[in-house]
This record gives structure tokens, sequence and C-alpha cells, in this order.
């Protein structure tokens, strides 16, 4: 059965994967050209304009974006913590859901397999597929980065792992929501715009220390990456939390399966 779930969510890895290569492909083809001696100056006095909140928001204020990596610490790590947030609730709100939608449900409940041998083949294939997009993106990085010049590699390394700390929960705790439905148009409008919510949620906490708190309501806070930047190293405790939090959902995930009216 796991093979089936592998053949069944690899095109729209591919087609996810294929979208964030490609956009980081061209960016990195026309870096070089665009950035020159005088565009870094005026991109220098345009950022003097802007307020430092708005910069922080962004990490700019702690890097500039005068080359490829500069732009992948900045605004390139928004687009990958976005597009991997939205591939993993996405397949998290979905996963189960497809059966139901399909209608092959019926199937799977008539062969002699456990509802939670279901639920772990679906969690297996779409961690596999989860991880290994992060995985590739690294990849592909870290291969363009060395083509372009000179960067920290280590600070690099932990830069592409923060990812994980939020795909993680955003898949469980969107599987655990698909487990109250029965349909995934629905669902799908709630994955991304649950994303929508826990990034703005983290960016507005960058505007004003007196909004800081709600930082903690946002699973965009777990991948901390201003932290890697400057310290060159991963917060345990975000780790931590993230791991245990994806692990309540998902044993949420199981009881909610197992007590569930399949239609």
């Amino acid at each position: 059965m796991i093979k089936r779930e592998f053949r069944v969510n690899f095109k729209s890895f591919i087609i996810w994967l294929s979208i964030i290569l490609v956009m980081f492909l061209v960016v990195f083809l026309v870096y070089p050209y665009i950035i020159t001696d005088d565009t870094v100056k005026n991109m220098d006095e345009l950022m003097k304009v802007f307020p430092e909140e708005v910069l922080k928001t962004f990490n700019m204020d702690m890097e500039s974006v005068s080359t490829a990596y500069g732009w992948l610490k900045t605004e390139g790590f928004m687009f990958v913590l976005l597009i991997v947030g939205f591939y993993s609730s996405i397949t998290g709100g979905t996963v189960l859901l497809k059966e139901e939608n399909d209608k092959t449900i019926e199937y799977l409940c008539s062969l002699p397999i456990k509802r939670s041998k279901i639920v772990t083949n679906k969690i297996a294939a779409s961690l596999t597929y989860i991880i290994s997009m992060i995985l590739i993106l690294g990849v592909f990085n870290y291969i363009a980065l060395i083509l372009s010049g000179d960067f920290d590699q280590k600070q690099f390394i932990l830069l592409s792992i923060t990812p994980v700390f939020i795909a993680l929960p955003l898949f469980a705790l969107n599987m655990f929501i698909s487990t109250f439905m029965h349909k995934t148009r629905k669902t799908v409008g709630i994955c991304l715009g649950m994303v929508f919510v826990f990034y703005l949620l983290n960016v507005l906490s960058e505007l004003s220390s007196n909004v800081e708190y709600i930082k903690y309501l946002s699973v965009y806070t777990l991948a901390d990456v201003r932290n890697v930047i400057s310290n060159v190293a991963i917060n345990p405790l975000n780790v931590i939390i993230s791991l245990l939090l994806t692990a309540l959902l998902l044993i949420g995930t199981y009881i909610r399966y197992n007590k569930k009216e399949l239609v």
C-alpha cells in the first residue's frame, strides 16, 4: 500500500518542487547581471528609507542583498518557508481525505488493513516527500552558491534545515484537522489560509516590541532564521517544540481517524 501512496503523491511533489527550483534557478542565473556596483549603491540608499522594523521582517537589517547568498538569507528564505509551508499543509490536509473524495475509501476498508495502518503509510509517504523537497532544494542552492561565490557553508546548512521545523507541525496540524472533514476542496482553503495567518503573525511580531508576544502563536517562529544568521546555531528548544507538536498532533490524528465515520 505504501508504494501506492508514493505513486499517488508523486505528481504533486514534482509540481511543487519544480516551481521553487525554477524560481531559484532564474535568480541565480540573473543575479550576477543585475547586481553591479551602481545597483548595490542604489539599493543600499533605498534600504535607508525603510523603517528598521520593516527591514527586520526580511532580515535586511542584518544582511545586504548585494550577493546571491545575501538575497537568499533575506527574501529567498521567505519564499522557501512559504512554499514548503504550503506544500506541507496541503499534503497533510488532503492525504487522508483523497480516499473519501475519490470514493476509494470503501475499497481500502474492504481490505484486511487497520485504519491505523492506512494513516501510518500516508504519514510515511508524505513526510518522505516533504523532507526530500527540503533536501533537494538545499543541495540545489548549495551547488548554485558554490558556483556564485563565497558563502558561509555551516550557516547555509543550518538555514537549509530550518524549514523542517515548520513543515512537520504544519503537516501534522492540517492532517489532524482533516479528520473532522470529508471534502478536500474546503480543506485546501483552510490549509492555505493557515499558512498565511501563521506567517503574517510572525511578520507582525517583528514590527514592534509591543506585539512581539504574538510570535508564540505562529509555527514560523520555530524556524528562527534570524538566530541562525546571527549566531550560526539552531535553538534546541525549537527542535523539541516542533517534534513535540508534531507527535501530539499525529497521535490525535490516529485517535480521530479510528473513530471517524467514513463516507
